[in-house]
């Protein structure tokens, strides 16, 4: 059945993972206040930039609504008397941009509805609790045995995602979980694929995968009732915090944070990788493995929102693994998030950084080496270990299931091409924008460099050697042509490449040049003699020295003067 309602032709789906940085430019003094003119980049691209225009008591109420994280934010501090100063002005905007900072570089703080209404209100302000509100509601006015129990407001991070506890009326005991969900910019399936596909989630029943009871699908958004644990995720478990809290409150800076005992590791590690095994046998792709997806229900863990890779909602360690370029299929992406898992079960904590070569006061051996084989910085840049591979580790091939029977997924042969063709898809978006990260790091590093210090002072000194050089270059050059253009008989000519020195002749007598010869005009044709041969004793230095001498012993009075008959006029 489908009742929601379709999406506004045209509609740009945004990917709410894509991390906003923000720049204050400038400020502005008015009449009585100052504003600040905020530049707002979503990725790498310049082009993708807008500005906004906040207050300081903007920035104030922003940080009043992320007091419940338990974070302390670096705002500057109000001030009443000289706040129009200039350099005050430009103190605090030194301060907003600290807080703006730590803020955006937060990974849930970065992704909170408030603070992306704040750096993108033209993207944000729509009421997606009203939206989801109106959509639960035509679908309890189709289905009577549902009822709303109430909303659990901000129990997960995603901005287009909403819950609501429910029950059904015929057995009033049991509570159920109803989730509302936009689709994301990763669908591919075909509507009709997508439906099917839907269907058959539902009808599964297997011990790693928490079940789905209900769904329905349009083009825009989706329906989705599972049971509801009281207990709540995995992350509540380790956090020790209550599930029906706001995420921010439970997951910023949890007090009581503890990692698990090694048998739990290996246990909740190998009924996780049996999940992940199942699901990729099956052809079905996955991509949102963390703690707060994951479900312990009588000591077996089972995987939540197996749907969404087919929902196309982005994953939430999507920002970490476009960086690495050697994650780039479904399958590595499930095994990156496993080491994720396998970390915070380890420490409490998910990793701050990836990749990640030191494990400080590691609790137990074997799990650091399984860990090193996929956040470490080698393995980042050589690729991902198989789940099987992963299972045959130490840490994991001991563990004795419950159910030790070979699970499967029987997906209909149509079906699985047209999940393969979507899979294809979102894998070559990943890979793309991958390649655009890289180039822009690549730019980035490059510009860095060219503007570092110690680059700018190798550049100076390589200037300089370079005008060194050719300033000897041009001396060298004039020095020869000023040689080759005028000379003293007196003085022998300088040693230069064109000219070699002629070799010294010690003991001999110096012959003197020979007379110049006489000019071609005081000679008839029949006297004319032929031109005295140059001597071959002195090489290229005698020829130079026997011109040198003509030129000095010439006399223009040998010249005989010559009669010219003017035929230039016209004869009349």
């Amino acid at each position: 059945m489908s009742f929601l309602e379709k999406p506004a032709p045209g509609r740009l789906l945004l990917d709410d993972t894509v991390p906003l940085t923000a720049v204050i430019e400038a400020s502005q003094n008015l009449q009585s206040h100052t504003e600040y003119i905020v530049r707002v980049q979503r990725g790498v691209s310049s082009e993708n930039s807008w500005q906004v225009i906040r207050r300081y008591s903007d920035f104030d109420v922003l940080n009043s609504s992320l007091m419940v994280c338990g974070i302390s934010l670096p705002l500057p501090p109000k001030k009443l008397i000289g706040n129009m100063d200039r350099e005050f002005i430009a103190e605090r905007q030194r301060g907003l941009q600290a807080f703006l900072d730590s803020i955006t570089q937060h990974p849930l703080l970065s992704c909170s509805l408030t603070v992306k209404k704040f750096l993108d209100p033209n993207n944000y302000s729509a009421n997606y609790t009203e939206i989801a509100l109106q959509q639960v509601s035509m679908f309890f006015r189709s289905d009577l045995k549902w009822e709303v129990l109430e909303p659990l407001k901000d129990i997960g991070w995603r901005i287009r995602k909403k819950y609501f506890l429910i029950k059904n009326k015929e057995q009033p005991k049991e509570m159920y979980l109803l989730s509302w969900v936009d689709l994301g910019p990763d669908k591919f399936l075909p509507d009709k694929d997508l439906q099917s596909v839907m269907k058959l989630l539902t009808s599964l029943s297997t011990p790693y995968l928490c079940p789905l009871l209900f769904s329905s699908t349009s083009e825009s958004s989706a329906l989705l009732i599972r049971p509801f644990t009281e207990k709540g995720s995995l992350r509540d478990h380790i956090c020790k915090v209550k599930p029906r809290e706001s995420y921010l409150k439970k997951y910023c800076n949890p007090k009581k944070s503890q990692g698990l005992e090694l048998q739990h590791i290996k246990l909740y590690g190998r009924q996780i990788l049996e999940g992940l095994k199942l699901l990729h046998d099956g052809g079905l792709f996955y991509g949102h493995l963390h703690a707060s997806n994951i479900i312990v229900d009588d000591g077996v863990c089972r995987l939540m929102d197996v749907e969404n890779g087919m929902l196309g909602v982005p994953s939430a360690l999507r920002p970490a693994f476009t960086q690495l370029r050697k994650i780039n299929t479904t399958e590595s992406i499930d095994i990156f998030c496993f080491g994720h898992l396998l970390y915070e079960m380890t420490y409490g904590r998910p990793p701050d950084s990836v990749p990640v070569d030191q494990y400080a006061d590691v609790p137990y051996a074997a799990v650091a080496s399984v860990l090193q084989s996929i956040l470490s910085t080698e393995a980042c840049k050589s690729g991902m270990p198989t789940v099987l591979e992963l299972i045959k580790t130490p840490l994991f091939s001991d563990v004795q299931l419950q159910h030790s029977e070979k699970l499967q997924i029987k997906v209909p042969s149509r079906l699985k091409e047209a999940l393969k063709t979507a899979k294809e898809s979102l894998e070559k978006r990943l890979q793309e924008e991958q390649r655009v990260l890289h180039q822009h790091r690549r730019l980035t590093r490059a510009q860095s460099h060219h503007g570092s210090e110690e680059e700018r002072k190798r550049r100076k000194i390589l200037a300089r050697k370079k005008s060194r050089q050719s300033a000897f270059e041009n001396e060298e050059d004039v020095t020869v042509r000023n040689n080759n253009n005028s000379g003293s008989g007196a003085s022998s000519p300088p040693t230069c490449p064109s000219s070699p020195t002629p070799p010294a002749t010690t003991g001999a007598l110096t012959t003197p040049p020979p007379p110049p010869p006489l000019p071609p005009a005081m000679l008839d044709s029949s006297s004319r003699a032929a031109p005295p041969p140059l001597s071959s004793s002195g090489g290229a230095g005698g020829g130079r020295t026997a011109l040198l001498s003509s030129i000095q012993a010439f006399s223009k009075n040998k010249l005989k003067k010559s009669e010219t008959v003017d035929r230039s006029q016209p004869i009349i």
